[in-house]
């Protein structure tokens, strides 16, 4: 199906998450129409469709032949879910598919045989490489891999994110393979000796793009409120001759710490100061890229931006089947990793804990504003 000089129209499967693929939709006008919503057919996703003055859609096989692309925001098999069956349904009707991941490699290689079939593009969306600050921060990791060599990653992430990290890892570092996970690095959530107790990260020595990685991975969930009770979504560290480069959280602020090195003189004693200390006058943290203002900035427009940044890339390859090969095999070898890392951390530990507590902010700057105002008046104690 070759791609129409007028929007293009669209139908979003799912109303949980789908709801930012329906924003991003509808930030874009020019580019996408929303032309219909799929699924159960609750009172929710009735009232959402309505709002939204488009039809509901109960089943794959009620979507319009006429409509260009159907995204999958649906789970697919690898948690439990019909989103590649709806994906494969449409795909060999010649509809174009964005899909939000997880995919399983073997879901995967169907959907893309069952886009080969419709002559379709095909898509697996990971959102998160395409958020601003993770743009940015893979923009930086560029420049440093053409001037210094990549000599060691530093990962974290909740397994419910590790597919994406997997995919930004790899664009950070410029290749996915070769990969590896230590067999042995996997422990239980139980220490013995003096570390006993709970310890709700597993740590991974690891190998992405051939570069050292080490990865912490908090694997568990609450199985009432999978989406809830993160310690962190992602947190990258990407060391190089000259430094190291912070995504200090999934929605910034990216971080620059050049390395520190100071001269000797001739007793051997570091020259702290003077002629040939000029890089010690470079800062020792550089914020390259902020930080969202809050949540609510991050799913009104960050998410939806990442996901229309996904569309228009969906779109390209509409235009251009040339760009459809690179982008499958680039999906795949995500999945693939991500199938090799899940085997390695097991099943998550099924945890259960409260709504988390909340801590003014205003209570730690002025912590923090004391602390500081101590030190300068000689207060610091030892």
């Amino acid at each position: 199906m070759s791609a129409p000089r007028r929007p293009l129209r669209v139908v979003v499967a799912g109303t949980a998450f789908g709801r930012i693929y329906l924003d991003a939709v509808r930030a874009d006008p020019a580019g996408f129409e929303l032309t219909g919503v799929l699924a159960r057919g609750g009172d929710y996703s009735r009232n959402l469709a309505r709002r939204a003055g488009v039809p509901l859609y109960t089943a794959a096989d009620q979507i319009p032949d006429d409509t260009d692309v159907v995204c999958v925001v649906v789970r697919s098999g690898a948690t439990g879910g019909p989103g590649s069956e709806i994906a494969r349904a449409v795909l060999r009707r010649g509809m174009h598919v964005l899909q939000e991941h997880p995919v399983h490699p073997g879901e995967l290689a169907d959907n893309i045989r069952a886009a080969r079939e419709g002559d379709a593009a095909y898509a697996v969306g990971t959102l998160y490489p395409d958020l601003a600050p993770v743009r940015a921060f893979l923009a930086a990791a560029e420049v440093l891999r053409a001037r210094v060599p990549v000599r060691f990653v530093d990962a974290a992430c909740n397994s419910q994110v590790a597919y994406p990290l997997l995919d930004v890892l790899g664009r950070a570092v410029g290749s996915l393979r070769p990969w590896a996970f230590d067999a042995d690095a996997a422990p239980g959530p139980e220490l013995a000796g003096p570390a006993q107790g709970p310890q709700p990260f597993r740590t991974l020595h690891a190998v992405t793009g051939g570069i050292p990685v080490t990865l912490r991975v908090q694997n568990e969930v609450h199985p009432d409120d999978p989406d809830n009770h993160s310690h962190l979504l992602h947190r990258i560290a990407l060391g190089t001759d000259a430094g190291v480069l912070t995504l200090a959280d999934t929605h910034g602020p990216v971080l620059w710490n050049p390395r520190l090195h100071a001269p000797r003189d001739a007793t051997g004693r570091l020259v702290l100061s003077g002629p040939g200390t000029e890089r010690l006058a470079t800062p020792s943290t550089v914020q390259l890229y902020g930080a969202a203002d809050s949540y609510h900035q991050v799913f009104a427009r960050l998410w939806p931006e990442a996901v229309l940044a996904a569309l228009h890339r969906l779109r390209d390859a509409i235009a251009d089947p040339a760009l459809r090969p690179v982008a499958g095999q680039w999906a795949l070898s995500v999945s693939r990793c991500w199938a090799d890392l899940t085997a390695r951390l097991g099943m998550p530990e099924l945890i259960r804990p409260g709504e988390p507590p909340t801590v003014p902010v205003t209570e730690l700057e002025s912590a923090v504003a004391s602390a500081v105002a101590s030190a300068s008046a000689g207060g610091v104690t030892r």
